[in-house]
């Protein structure tokens, strides 16, 4: 009962059942609408279980052959044996609806593990700070896509990740499971970004080279930003790695924290992050906004294929709580694109309160 009172369209074998009983009464002997019965037991095989549908189907069935028999009709009878045959296909295709809707949940239910393994809940307040997180897949049904992001509460301050593997599919995701699994260790070894971000590069170049050796030669790369704010302190450093710079909110300002030179994403090119790169550290005050987003939120684009004006949004919205602020920009980024959403989207809100 419960399962009908969320989705009515459960009763339609039932409608449609009396809709032709209702039109056969009204309708002269000449014209044969219960010859459209037949439809009955197959629209309930896509919605119903197999017993349900059986039941459904040999009720149609008895009611042609009692109405053939009393009045003589044997045409009917061919009607009621086609429902018949049309009944027992639609108990089959039932079965098989339900064995495919079974593995399907059960894929969602490792998909959801998977997410909870790679991408852990990011608790909504972590020392002075107030967080949110916002993902998104360009995948219909997905759970995990190529973007991804973690935090590490260390005695260093707070650092976060946010990345966006260039490629798809299950070579990208094994790259963003090696960066996570990586940042999750050498957040709290790693005495500055700079040293993190080489511990990062370093566990995608052995990837890499084990894929080369298994003849995989993926060879995928990830931009990435690093993001350190100590527990005391007004500032926050940065890292970036090839990765949109944040932006940050401040009585309704915006200012675009952009490091003065990034080092290269991380596996590109096989270890130019030994190249000198240095982090960059911004003023974080008390109530300040901070904003870390992939380029699937900025590179939205519209019908008309302009991007989504991201730095006029966060003028507007990056002023409210974290969760009200990625809410309030899902619902934007859909407006924008028509509902059309095609690239993973990850983003991290924060607030700081002291």
């Amino acid at each position: 009962m419960s399962k009908v009172r969320q989705d009515p369209v459960l009763l339609s074998p039932l409608i449609l059942t009396a809709f032709i009983a209702v039109l056969e009464g009204l309708t002269p002997p000449e014209m044969p609408i219960a010859r459209l019965l037949p439809a009955v037991p197959a629209l309930a095989a896509a919605l119903w279980p197999v017993v349900p549908t059986l039941v459904l189907g040999l009720v149609c069935l008895s009611g042609l052959a009692a109405y053939a028999v009393l009045s003589s009709d044997h045409p009917t009878l061919f009607s009621a044996g086609a429902v018949g045959a049309v009944t027992v296909a639609a108990a089959y295709a039932s079965h098989l609806r339900l064995q495919r809707e079974g593995t399907l949940t059960e894929v969602r239910t490792v998909a959801d593990a998977t997410q909870k393994v790679l991408l852990r809940l990011i608790p909504p307040r972590v020392g002075p700070l107030e967080i949110a997180s916002l993902y998104l897949t360009a995948t219909p049904h997905a759970r995990v896509g190529g973007d991804f992001y973690a935090l590490a509460d260390t005695r260093y301050g707070i650092r976060l990740i946010i990345g966006d593997v260039r490629g798809k599919g299950l070579p990208a995701l094994a790259v963003a499971a090696a960066v996570l699994g990586s940042f999750r260790e050498a957040a709290y070894e790693a005495t500055d970004l700079t040293q993190l971000a080489k511990r990062l590069e370093t566990t995608l170049l052995r990837d890499d080279a084990a894929a080369l050796a298994q003849g995989d030669p993926a060879e995928l790369f990830a931009t990435a930003a690093l993001v350190e704010i100590p527990h005391g302190g007004s500032h926050v450093t940065i890292f970036s790695c090839g990765h949109p710079p944040p932006l940050r909110g401040r009585n309704g300002s915006i200012a675009i924290l952009d490091t003065d030179d990034p080092a290269p994403p991380l596996n590109l090119g096989g270890g130019l992050l030994t190249t000198p790169s240095r982090p960059r550290r911004f003023a974080l005050q008390s109530g300040d906004h901070l904003l870390l987003y992939t380029d699937g939120v900025s590179e939205t684009r519209d019908a008309a294929g302009a991007f989504f004006p991201l730095d006029a949004w966060a003028q507007k919205q990056l002023t409210t709580p974290p969760r009200q602020a990625l809410s309030n920009l899902h619902q934007a980024l859909l407006d924008h694109s028509g509902d059309n959403l095609n690239d993973d989207i990850a983003a991290i809100a924060i607030l700081r309160t002291s």
